[in-house]
């Protein structure tokens, strides 16, 4: 095996390793819920119909088709497995420092600046987010194809200039001089449009291109019959284009784009230069990550001022250095190029920086210091033995750093906390670290987290949500309907705070005022499945049972695969005591489809599957279910289990279960 060869490899290897304790680590409640775990068109895995919706759908304010198809295929290979979910991260991201030395030393034909660079990118702490958050494949996969499609171009590239070398004879056609190097820049091409089809944030890799072309390619130089290089690139800026207005049109109409009203124009130009400097701090000592930084309420004059003059000095000793040191324009170029789409001129959410951004950024970083360093120790000839050791060192710290820091991501609670510990006035992660707490059945803990950050509230409707969520889950449903109306009146056209404002109305009686709320969140969101599911049940309550089936029929179109309302639709057409409203061997469709989606683990979804087995006659396959409902449910260590051995025992005497879904009580008046 060759040299090269045997270090791409132990630099992938290494990167494993260090990365190999995420394989251990769960779902965060921050967009991977959105992502993959409440996500019924991903959760099924690769389907013909959801591969449909990963190219329609701007679902979560995005437009990646690839990374949703890649969720989807983990879904299929290893279900709701998180650990798997985070190796295949990790392997990506292997596959990335590799690919990255072997672009590297083609480039540049120098073997240990190339190996340094791969290594500081693979075991950097700034990039452990984008590993080690599952919802950041589209971080790893997008630069997967950004590596592939460079690699592609410099081999098109230098076979161009190798063809020209040997062009000989006056009579050569163009044509023929680029005929053989053809195939890699459409294989280039192509990649980069997957590359943009995983993360949109790669819009401005032509222009890395071009730079690359500076140096070390050198085509400035090539002859003049060539086509000029920026014409080149015109299938690489009209695919950028393209991204640019369907991303535009994702996040706008996933609400993620922050209007100029909440966060101004010069705020934004101020943050932008704010946030360049402290990547390029972090990347020099990374103190202090976390996963959310937010917005300040105001920047000081001092800091943007510093922050600017330190982005004029470096660029203009770039500018100086353009021919003695081409390198370090081209890396500082490609640092600042591919922050663009993210520093903050369009701000998405309430961030004000992010580790993720810096994943490929940080690569031209890299290339301008190191190669800077490299220059001046063969400059003053420093002894390749301190050299080396200077470079072990470096590594290491590296990874006792990114050791040090991983281990935040293993739950939400931890990361939460993380972020709260070194960011006090955080908002977003407060609300997030109550949503950890809550799902974690602590209601007292979460609620005084959730009114900690109120105290901090800046406008966000997500506080409000949640605490109408935790006061529900105490039974206090005036104040939770109270907490639900401010959320909307903050989000007016958001169908799940209707939704849930129908949901506290149902609980307080008031019927009509709660189907009015779900009417809304169907007319805000009509493929949004819940708010007809809800319905369904008032209707069951009032009596309309031909109705509330119809409701029912209405929620599954919506979302065929969610298996809570296939359960509960199959439980309210097995076992209503209304005979004209039973449909046993609809029931048992729906409840077996149900525990496939779940891959038979679900304690709901085989109860309602053994209402339906009974309702059919089957009283075999039904004590079965039931029997497994109750096993489920003690192992998941759930309460109330009478009703299940009360059902048991009646199959157990060939009787179906019977109940009535009407209210005798009248509601409260509205």
């Amino acid at each position: 095996m060759s040299r090269p060869r045997l270090i791409a490899l132990l630099l992938a290897f290494t990167t494993l390793v260090v990365f190999v304790p995420a394989g251990g680590f769960g779902f965060l409640n921050y967009d991977d819920n959105d992502y993959v775990t409440e996500n019924n068109f991903v959760k099924p895995g690769l389907t013909w119909a959801d591969g449909q919706w990963a190219f329609t759908a701007f679902h979560a304010g995005n437009w990646h088709p690839l990374t949703w198809l890649s969720h989807m295929t983990d879904c299929t290979l290893f279900g709701l497995n998180p650990g798997a979910h985070h190796f295949v991260n990790v392997l990506f991201h292997a596959a990335n420092v590799a690919l990255l030395f072997t672009l590297l030393r083609r480039l540049t034909e120098k073997i240990w600046p190339a190996a340094f660079i791969a290594a500081l990118f693979a075991w950097h702490p700034l990039h452990v987010e984008s590993v080690a958050w599952i919802s950041e494949r589209k971080d790893v996969l997008s630069t997967f194809c950004a590596l592939l499609a460079l690699l592609s171009y410099v081999r098109y590239a230098q076979n161009v200039a190798r063809d020209e070398w040997r062009v000989t004879g006056a009579g050569q056609s163009a044509s023929r001089v680029t005929h053989h190097a053809s195939r890699y820049f459409w294989l280039a091409l192509i990649f980069f449009a997957l590359g943009l089809l995983a993360k949109p944030m790669l819009v401005t890799l032509p222009f890395v291109l071009l730079l690359l072309d500076y140096w070390p390619l050198q085509r400035f130089s090539l002859s003049a019959f060539r086509l000029p290089l920026l014409s080149e690139k015109i299938p690489f800026f009209l695919l950028t284009a393209i991204s640019c207005v369907v991303t535009f049109f994702a996040q706008r109409n996933g609400e993620a784009v922050v209007s100029i009203a909440k966060v101004s124009l010069r705020y934004r130009l101020e943050n932008a230069p704010v946030a360049a400097v402290s990547y390029l701090q972090k990347l020099c000592w990374p103190a202090d990550l976390c996963a959310i930084y937010p917005l300040l309420d105001k920047i000081p004059a001092r800091q943007i001022a510093l922050s600017v003059a330190v982005l004029i000095l470096i660029s203009a000793a770039a500018w100086r250095w353009r021919k003695s040191k081409p390198y370090f324009l081209v890396g500082w170029l490609w640092f600042l190029g591919t922050l663009v789409p993210v520093i903050g001129l369009v701000q998405v959410g309430g961030a004000a920086m992010a580790d993720r951004y810096t994943y490929l950024p940080s690569v031209g970083f890299f290339i301008a210091l190191i190669f800077l360093l490299h220059d001046w120790a063969a400059k003053i000839q420093i002894p390749k033995v301190i050299i080396a050791g200077a470079a072990a060192l470096i590594l290491t710290g590296c990874i006792l750093a990114t050791e040090h820091q991983l281990p935040f991501w293993r739950d939400s609670e931890t990361l939460f906390r993380r972020a709260v510990t070194v960011t006090p006035s955080n908002e977003i992660a407060l609300v997030n670290l109550g949503s950890a707490l809550e799902a974690q059945n602590r209601f007292d803990e979460a609620l005084a987290i959730d009114r900690q950050a109120e105290k901090l509230e800046n406008g966000h409707y997500q506080l409000h949500n949640n605490l109408g969520n935790l006061l529900g889950k105490l039974g206090r449903h005036d104040e939770s309907l109270a907490e639900y109306r401010e959320a909307i009146r903050r989000r007016p056209g958001n169908a799940i705070l209707h939704n849930a404002a129908g949901g506290e109305l149902v609980a307080l009686g008031q019927w009509e005022a709660a189907l009015k709320e779900f009417a809304e969140a169907e007319r805000f969101d009509p493929n949004y499945a819940q708010p007809h599911a809800e319905t369904a049940k008032v209707f069951f309550r009032q009596g309309r049972d031909a109705e509330a089936v119809d409701e029912f029929r209405a929620a599954l179109r919506s979302e065929p695969n969610n298996f809570q309302i296939l359960a509960l639709t199959a439980h309210y057409l097995a076992a209503n005591e209304n005979p004209a409203a039973r449909d046993g061997q609809s029931a048992l469709v729906l409840a077996l489809k149900a525990n496939e989606l779940t891959g038979h683990s679900q304690p709901m979804v085989f109860d309602a599957l053994g209402m339906a087995f009974a309702e059919n006659g089957d009283f075999t396959n039904a004590q079965t279910c039931a029997q497994n409902a109750l096993d489920l449910a003690t192992a998941a260590q759930m309460t109330k289990l009478d009703p299940l051995r009360r059902r048991l025992e009646l199959y157990q005497n060939r009787q179906p279960w019977r109940e009535s879904f009407r209210t005798t009580n009248a509601p409260a008046k509205n």
